[in-house]
């Protein structure tokens, strides 16, 4: 097992600074100076401006100014904001939750549906349930996360009136942040309709972020379902007479989910992308909606530090699957 950890861990360090090249280039590639934007294009003089260029490090060779970046990394140093002057590890932990609710509603969303879905369409392979729900499947994985998203807020928001169209709660309710969870902190506050409305803001938000994951899910779900209902195994089982709950939910099922919890987890981190796109579309003061406004203002240490943040988490999460997979699947170690 440590042998395998060791691999994988090797993997990540080329991965990282892979990254950190493609961090630190992607935000001098976007138009805009970022001097004239903090300080005001009619505003500045030629000597506030070389005051500026020099004071952020724009006047070094670029390649001078990567490996300070990367060793400032190292240090722990992701950069200070040039808008709000806060470190920005400080900006993103302190949106981080926001997100964080979000993605655990929506993998939760694609989870319960998708896995449910995803069984019966291979029990009753070929039916109408299974062409039905494969044809869905293949949609909501192809439909794009902006126009899904503004297609709801139409319907839901502005025809039927059903939910809110933006934010995380309505303005008139205020209390204290204890855990930065938005559902968490409006049931502590015991304020009357505070949880169900921090609910209702969650509805269209968790659809739209959830809906490609469980398509993914539910499509692997019956791959795997279909494989494991073919093994000797399983006839065996259903030639002694057990029932059929129990042979697809015990027999089945345990070997089938293999594939599956390594397909949650790969989704899990990648609901970092979709986030970015929902919680612009519906105004969520996430990390998502943070970084687009980060990138429109040309604040490069926040777009910086925000890319390799998310990175990170993403590939932690892949690696806890690998480890997890290699606990499940031993012979995925001695393979690895």
């Amino acid at each position: 097992m440590l042998r395998f950890l060791v691999s994988r861990l090797a993997l990540i360090v080329p991965t990282f600074f892979g990254i950190t090249v493609v961090a630190f280039l992607f935000p001098r590639l976007l138009r805009g100076d970022p001097v004239l934007l903090l300080a005001g294009e009619r505003g500045v003089t030629p000597e506030r401006y070389e005051q500026l260029v020099h004071q952020f490090g724009f006047d070094r060779p670029l390649v001078i100014q990567y490996l300070d970046y990367v060793w400032g990394l190292l240090g722990g140093d992701f950069g200070t904001s040039i808008a709000t002057k806060n470190p920005v590890l400080y900006d993103f932990f302190s949106l981080f939750p926001a997100t964080l609710e979000l993605s655990f509603f929506a993998i939760a969303f694609a989870i319960i549906i998708g896995i449910p879905a995803g069984i019966i369409a291979a029990v009753r392979r070929g039916s109408l349930f299974d062409q039905a729900a494969m044809g869905v499947a293949l949609v909501g994985y192809s439909m794009p996360i902006f126009w899904w998203g503004l297609l709801l807020v139409v319907v839901f928001s502005g025809m039927l009136g059903w939910t809110p169209i933006d934010g995380r709660i309505n303005v008139r309710y205020f209390f204290d942040s204890v855990t930065g969870f938005m559902t968490i902190d409006a049931l502590i506050s015991g304020q009357r309709g505070a949880f169900s409305d921090a609910v209702r803001h969650l509805i269209l938000p968790t659809i739209v972020l959830g809906t490609i994951p469980l398509a993914v899910i539910a499509r692997q779900t019956r791959s795997a379902m279909l494989e494991v209902l073919g093994e000797d195994y399983v006839r065996t089982a259903r030639a002694k007479g057990l029932p059929p709950r129990r042979v697809i939910g015990i027999h089945a099922l345990r070997n089938a989910l293999i594939p599956v919890v390594t397909t949650i987890g790969l989704q899990t981190g990648l609901l970092m992308g979709g986030a970015i796109l929902t919680e612009h579309v519906f105004s969520w003061p996430g990390i998502g909606k943070w970084l687009l406004d980060s990138i429109s203002s040309r604040d490069y240490p926040v777009v910086q530090g925000s890319l390799i943040i998310i990175a990170l988490i993403v590939m932690l999460v892949n690696l806890l699957v690998d480890v997890l997979y290699g606990l499940i699947n031993p012979g995925i170690r001695h393979r690895g």
